[in-house]
């Protein structure tokens, strides 16, 4: 259906986006690309906490299968037992039972066993039926994590193929990313007055400019903006939670630019970005797909970007 006032004439020429409307659809990519990267990270985290735990309840699932087949076996011995007496019903009973549940509703009628006996089949139905549980309820786990991590996957491949088309658009835009404006990434070494913490976590930062942004990389061969953060303080010793949402909680918070000192950590509009303040109005980064970590001036873009920071 063509929309009220609408004409379509055959042979009509439709104007190519401008620079201003294509770098307006890059940014909001980004920022789309940017929440998606943090939820792709913290998918990324429940998955491996979800495998973690299940490995963790495999090994306790195999205590509790020696205990069913020790239990087991005694049932085995007294329904021998019961068989010599000549009770073979109760003895079938027992054999032929279809699950702890059945075996519990028929201890009323074993009349033939020692309480001690009876007790033993209690035990025997509850530990099989913690072996079942156990079971059932990491491999849900598991499961569901696996499932949210392929979502993520899918909403990150989504938003960096329209990235992709939108930065051969501005391709034909010649000093067309203000984002980028007066950024090093060739690769270099902190030189700066931070020491300490701080100055470990830049030197490190430093170390890997040049290296390509890898959507939830974690290092050796590219990060992402949090992995980056993260690898820098991990080098000075200092842990920090992998996603910007949780590295925003850990620290001091400050508000004002001019306050910020060399190791701060920096977030950004919409906090799906950060960086580390590398002192001079500048910032060490992994920015986002197709670029490089680089150092970066604050004073353009980034700068009107800037929500807070927190120092560790």
């Amino acid at each position: 259906m063509v929309a009220a006032g609408a004409i379509l004439v055959p042979g009509t020429a439709y104007a190519d986006p401008s620079q201003d409307e294509v770098e307006d659809r890059i940014e909001e990519l980004n920022e789309e690309a940017s929440t998606l990267v943090e939820e792709y990270n913290q998918a990324k985290e429940d998955h491996e906490t979800a495998e973690a735990q299940y490995e963790e309840i495999e090994s306790q699932v195999g205590d509790e299968q020696e205990r069913y087949d020790e239990l087991q076996e005694k049932v085995q011995q007294f329904a021998n037992a019961t068989y010599q007496t000549g009770d073979l019903d109760s003895t079938a009973n027992v054999l032929t039972s279809e699950g702890p549940e059945a075996l519990l509703d028929q201890n009323a009628d074993l009349n033939y066993l020692s309480e001690a006996q009876i007790q033993q089949l209690d035990d025997f139905s509850d530990s099989s039926e913690r072996l079942f549980s156990l079971k059932e309820e990491s491999e849900q786990a598991l499961e569901d994590a696996e499932e949210k991590l392929d979502e993520a996957e899918e909403a990150k491949d989504e938003v960096e193929d329209k990235i992709e088309e939108q930065e051969e658009l501005l391709a034909q835009f010649p000093d067309s990313d203000p984002s980028s404006e007066g950024a090093d990434d060739s690769g270099g070494s902190y030189t700066g007055g931070a020491s300490g913490d701080a100055g470990a976590a830049l030197d490190f930062a430093y170390g890997q400019v040049g290296l390509p942004y890898i959507y939830g990389g974690t290092g050796p061969d590219g990060y992402d903006c949090s992995g980056l953060v993260q690898a820098a303080w991990r080098s000075a010793g200092v842990d920090l939670p992998r996603t910007t949402y949780a590295q925003a909680e850990v620290g001091q918070r400050i508000t004002d630019m001019s306050a910020l000192q060399p190791g701060d950590i920096m977030f950004f509009s919409g906090m799906g970005h950060n960086g580390l303040y590398a002192g001079d109005d500048q910032m060490v980064h992994a920015p986002r797909t197709g670029r490089n970590i680089e150092v970066v001036g604050l004073a353009a873009y980034w700068g009107s970007q800037f929500e807070f920071a927190v120092r560790l």
